[in-house]
C-alpha cells in the first residue's frame, strides 16, 4: 500500500507551518515515526514512536537507476511492484531480518507526487504500517517496530464489520453490526516453546485457554444463551518462524448454513436469550489476524 503525499496549499501562516512541518516529515530519515489524519495525509508530522503513529520510516530509497529523468512515473500497479520489490528488503532487516508475513506490520511507501517527479525527486521513503483488513485505512501503533511483538492481535473491544454476510471487515463501532468482538488475546509460546504447533494443535488448547478470558471480559456472562460462540485465531508456520506466538480470542455467530451472523452491540450488554442457537468453539474466518 503506497500512500501518495499531497503538499498543501499555503494561504497562511498557519498553512505555511503546517507545510513546513510536512515537508520535513516527508523527508524523514531511518526510524523516524509519523503521524497525520486518515483523511489528511498533507498534515504529516513527526512523532515520537512511543505515541500512537502512522507509519514508520524503515529507509529512503533511490529509484533513479530504474527511472531516469526522461522517464514517466510508475502506474498504480507498477508502484505497488517497486514497493513490493524495494521496501520488504529494507523492511525485513530494518526488523532484524524477520518480517512475519501474516503479522500486524506491512510495507508501505511515500513516493513523490507528479511535481516532485518532474523536479528529479527519485526517492522511495520506505516504512512499516498496519493496515485495516480491507487495506483501505492505517491503524495507528505505539511503540517502534523494532521492539514490537509482530503478532496479529487487537485490543479487547475491538470488532469486526461484517462484509456480504462471509467476510470479517475493518474494525468498527460494537454498537453497530459486527462479526467478532475480540475478548482477549493469549501467549501460545506459554504451551508451545518448541517447533511450530499445527494449527490443529493450537485450536485444542485454545478451547482450554480462550474461555478464562471470555469469561472475565463478559463479566462470567453464558455466551450459548447469548447466542454466541467463541473463537480464535491460529498462526501459520511462517509467523512463527518470524517470532508471533499470540493470536486472538473472539466471540461471533454463525447462520444454520455457517455464514456469519451479525452481532449488534458488546457482548457486555447483550440480553440473555436462552433460545439462541451456539455452536463449539473453533476457529473461524479470520479478520487478518
Amino acid at each position: 500500500m503506497s500512500m501518495l503525499f499531497s503538499w498543501p496549499v499555503s494561504v497562511n501562516s498557519a498553512a505555511d507551518t503546517v507545510a513546513e512541518e510536512a515537508a520535513a516529515a516527508f523527508d524523514s530519515p531511518s526510524g523516524t515515526c509519523l503521524d497525520w489524519p486518515n483523511d489528511a495525509p498533507q498534515n504529516m508530522r513527526r512523532v515520537s514512536c512511543s505515541k500512537p503513529h502512522t507509519f514508520e520510516v524503515t529507509e529512503n530509497v533511490d529509484i533513479g537507476k530504474d527511472y531516469p529523468a526522461s522517464a514517466p512515473p510508475p502506474n498504480d500497479a507498477g508502484w505497488q511492484q517497486v514497493v513490493t520489490e524495494r521496501c520488504t528488503t529494507v523492511g525485513t532487516k530494518y526488523l532484524g531480518g524477520k518480517l512475519d508475513p501474516f503479522g500486524k506490520y506491512t510495507v508501505g511507501a511515500l513516493k513523490p507526487n507528479a511535481q516532485q517527479w518532474r523536479d528529479g525527486d527519485r526517492k522511495l521513503r520506505c516504512g512499516l504500517q498496519r493496515v485495516t483488513p480491507s487495506g483501505k485505512r492505517l491503524l495507528p501503533t505505539t511503540g517502534s517496530a523494532k521492539t514490537q511483538d509482530q503478532s496479529n492481535v487487537h485490543d479487547p473491544g475491538t470488532c469486526f464489520a461484517l462484509v456480504n454476510k462471509k467476510e470479517v471487515g475493518d474494525p468498527v463501532d460494537c454498537s453497530t453490526q459486527h462479526s467478532y468482538e475480540v475478548v482477549g488475546s493469549i501467549d501460545l509460546s506459554k504451551t508451545f516453546p518448541g517447533a511450530y504447533p499445527s494449527e490443529a494443535q493450537q485450536l485444542q488448547k485454545t478451547v482450554d485457554l480462550c474461555p478464562p478470558l471470555a469469561a472475565k471480559y463478559t463479566g462470567g456472562k453464558d455466551l450459548t444463551a447469548l447466542g454466541l460462540s467463541l473463537y480464535s485465531d491460529t498462526l501459520k508456520a511462517e509467523s512463527w518462524a518470524a517470532g508471533s506466538r499470540k493470536v486472538d480470542c473472539k466471540v461471533g455467530a454463525l447462520e444454520p448454513n455457517q455464514t456469519l451472523k451479525p452481532v449488534r452491540g458488546s457482548v457486555k450488554a447483550q440480553p440473555l436469550n436462552s433460545s439462541a442457537p451456539n455452536t463449539p468453539a473453533s476457529s473461524a474466518p479470520k479478520s487478518g489476524g
